[in-house]
């Protein structure tokens, strides 16, 4: 339903916000910002480097976008005096969910304002990325997107990120199971009352792909190296790293 362009306004902000309280509990960008670490371990840091740039595709309402700059520029060493330690770039189809980004970001508490100010840059912007593709970054990650989209769109997207991507692609998405779509309608009650989230959080279930379905779209995308790792309430996060010997991907469309 979230993605009906003729979803009431009011409806689709409510059920951002119910998303964003999903995403907390989840602790979807402290998995995130966790997984990305050790891919940035060797970058170089401190004055003088550039900041760690990172997009983030699909980004909806932006608080998992938000959450994982500030957990990355808490624990990365930043530039020259005033230089963030991150910048990401959140980036939706929807005019709305973009909008109601940056009013998160607009509106976030003083410390929150100030947090993310002196140690990463937000900024969110409209794009389709399955047409336009995804730009130029170190790190490219998405979460709750991939169960949107069909085998072959999904490999696209795969391809788009780690074509992007100069270090590595973290992803985070749903797993299909039944005690997923159980956490999903009883976790949708709970944390939320919106109608929309109550629909689509199992509808999103059972549209999502297990552990191995996962490791087929990887393979098809040329990822042979990601890893996945199965974590909680019932979550695949996929990590790829570039490889030092940049030997080329074999992406393969269709089976």
């Amino acid at each position: 339903m979230m993605d009906d362009p003729a979803l009431p306004a009011d409806e689709h902000m409510h059920a951002l916000d119910a998303l964003a309280r999903i995403n907390a509990v989840s602790l979807t960008a402290f998995h995130m910002a966790r997984a990305i670490e050790p891919l940035t371990a060797d970058r170089p840091s401190g004055p003088g480097q550039p900041p760690l740039r990172v997009v983030d595709v699909a980004c909806g309402g932006g608080d998992v976008t938000v959450a994982v700059a500030r957990r990355l520029g808490r624990r990365l060493s930043g530039g020259p005096p005033g230089t963030p330690a991150v910048q990401m770039t959140g980036f939706d189809i929807s005019p709305r969910a973009v909008e109601r980004a940056r009013q998160r970001v607009r509106d976030g508490d003083a410390a929150e304002r100030a947090s993310t100010g002196a140690a990463a840059h937000v900024a969110f912007e409209v794009r389709d990325i399955l047409l336009a593709g995804c730009p130029p970054c170190d790190v490219a990650t998405c979460s709750l997107f991939l169960h949107h989209l069909d085998d072959d769109d999904a490999i696209r997207l795969l391809v788009s990120l780690s074509d992007a991507a100069r270090i590595g692609v973290v992803i985070s998405d749903l797993l299909r199971s039944p005690a997923g779509l159980t956490l999903a309608v009883v976790g949708t009650a709970v944390l939320s009352g919106s109608r929309v989230a109550r629909v689509d959080g199992p509808a999103s279930v059972r549209a999502a792909r297990t552990t191995a379905e996962y490791r087929t779209l990887l393979d098809r995308a040329g990822l042979h190296a990601a890893t996945i790792r199965r974590i909680w309430p019932e979550r695949a996060l996929l990590a790829w790293a570039r490889p030092a010997d940049g030997r080329p991907r074999e992406p393969v469309i269709a089976p």
